[in-house]
């Protein structure tokens, strides 16, 4: 991000040191590097894929966890090691404890899903299930590690792990030397940090580029602070970089030696995993296909005819995260367009409107009769040539139909499209809100329990995508002269909310 100084500079021929140095071929191995032919014919440019996917366990953490662990003298191997992961760092504790002949206990939260922990457990390691969050369960793990004498890892903020999680930057520069630009995932920093000290100390012309979600986003936060910062919240799809504070020890590596931040949506996200699974047949994890979307992004303003090298940090996706993955990779890729179109009551007219459609594909319809003179339909219809098609398409309703395009609308997407039913017969003094809560057996009950009873619930929608995170589409039928004492209930509930009354989606449907 800045011209690196010389204290700087000696530092990271510390880390080339140690990255060197770093025996972490024990137990991993050199993953491949493959080109993506297709991908890089449609964005002008050359585009390869790191394949981390093919660790032993099925990301790049478990460099950083075998050379921390190597590390440790015989003394402290002797104590144990504990750790705290909801999936990739725990099963590269695992591992390396295993092949180290270390005692490990991994410390999870509740709701992590029932196939990593086993994973987990497989390898050897104890695993304890403690709190709601990543950070409930960090703050056990540190407690333990206090009270046991066992060694604590950390995920990403140390100089061993940093330093493992490099050398991913050393088989880089090994397999495609003269590379242009390289494409990290952003999460703590460590690989980051690592890949970027690296290569910048041996070719400094590589631009490297870190690639955030935009709903955890820790390190753009903290560049605009110029230091490390909690953000309020984060996103949990991408749960693999769903940090909240970007590390104390990677920050200043990455401030000095990476050149651009990139942030990308869920949906971009969802869009690179079918690119790679199109490409490699590997379902790759939402953080693991995260450098991929930011490269695809970077591509549409780049001039083109660039090698770029995007890496595949994980692909260990819950099963049950396929079915959101599906539904929103064809809006990422412009392949798809979400309207809300008012066509007159009559007979004959959705007959009409798929004539003025012209023979376009829908791939959604959602409909019900509320209004004696006008209806509002809720509308997929499958792209060919993206923007420039979608923009035809709605000028061309316009000269008939109100049209709204609801492709980019969150709401509309997450909730309304599967509870379009017409509005309410029945005057409200309605607020509508999306509620986040931890997901875990019972935690829908829990969300009840806890919102209360003191106002009458007049919309409800609660989807599982077999995530960690519950999302819930709540609306409540709230008196004028009782609004200051309900804002006042909600923030003392302790879950992240936002007040959706006033978006189209919800005003035109529900």
């Amino acid at each position: 991000m800045q011209n690196a100084t010389a204290k700087q500079l000696d530092i990271g021929m510390d880390y080339l040191r140690r990255i060197l140095l770093a025996p972490i071929y024990d137990v991993a191995k050199e993953t491949d590097l493959n080109f993506l032919s297709r991908l890089s014919k449609e964005h002008g440019n050359q585009i390869y894929l790191k394949r981390e996917d093919q660790q032993p366990v099925h990301s790049f953490k478990l460099r950083g966890a075998y050379n921390r662990l190597a590390s440790l003298n015989s003394e402290r191997k002797a104590r144990g090691v504990v750790a705290a992961s909801a999936g990739n760092h725990a099963q590269g504790v695992a591992l390396s404890a295993q092949k180290l002949g270390i005692k490990a206990t991994i410390v999870m939260p509740i709701t992590t899903p029932d196939i990593k922990a086993q994973s987990v457990s497989r390898l050897g390691a104890e695993v304890k299930l403690v709190g709601k969050s990543f950070n409930e369960a960090n703050t056990a793990a540190i407690e333990m590690a206090k009270q046991s004498g066992a060694v604590f890892i950390p995920p990403f903020d140390d100089k061993d792990v940093i330093a493992g999680q490099g050398t991913l930057g050393k088989e880089l520069l090994q397999q495609l030397p003269d590379m242009d630009v390289v494409f990290v995932p952003v999460g703590g920093g460590g690989l980051l940090a690592g890949v970027a000290t690296y290569l910048k100390q041996l070719k400094p012309t590589i631009k490297i580029v870190g690639v955030e979600a935009e709903d955890s986003a820790c390190l753009t936060a903290a560049l605009a602070e110029g230091k490390p910062v909690d953000l309020p919240q984060v996103g949990l799809f991408a749960d693999g970089v769903a940090v909240k504070r970007i590390g104390e020890e990677t920050f200043p590596l990455i401030r000095a030696f990476c050149d651009q931040v990139i942030t990308v949506s869920n949906d971009e996200i969802c869009g690179a995993i079918k690119e790679i699974f199109e490409h490699t047949r590997v379902i790759a994890e939402p953080a693991g296909a995260l450098s991929l979307a930011g490269c695809i992004r970077y591509t549409q303003t780049s001039n083109g005819n660039q090698k770029l090298a995007a890496i595949l940090s994980g692909a260990n996706m819950n099963f049950h995260t396929l079915r959101y993955v599906s539904e929103r990779c064809e809006l990422a890729e412009k392949k798809e367009a979400v309207l809300s179109v008012t066509i007159p009551e009559e007979k004959g007219s959705f007959k009409k409107f798929c004539q003025i459609i012209g023979g376009k594909v829908i791939t959604e319809f959602n409909y019900r009769f509320s209004h004696n003179e006008k209806a509002n339909i809720f509308v997929g219809v499958k792209l060919n040539d993206g923007e420039a098609e979608l923009e035809e398409l709605t000028s061309n309703l316009k000269k008939h139909y109100p049209v709204s395009d609801f492709t980019d609308n969150e709401l509309a997407k997450l909730h309304v499209r599967y509870m379009v039913g017409g509005q309410s017969p029945v005057e409200l003094s309605e607020r509508v809100f999306q509620f986040e809560f931890p997901e875990y057996p019972g935690a829908l009950e829990k969300f009840l329990e806890t919102l209360g009873e003191d106002w009458n619930i007049t919309l409800f929608h609660y989807r599982n995508h077999g995530s960690a995170i519950g999302q819930v589409l709540a609306g409540f039928d709230v008196p004028e002269t009782e609004q200051l004492d309900f804002f006042r209930h909600l923030k003392a509930l302790g879950y992240s909310f936002k007040e959706e009354t006033s978006n189209p989606a919800f005003r035109q449907f529900l």
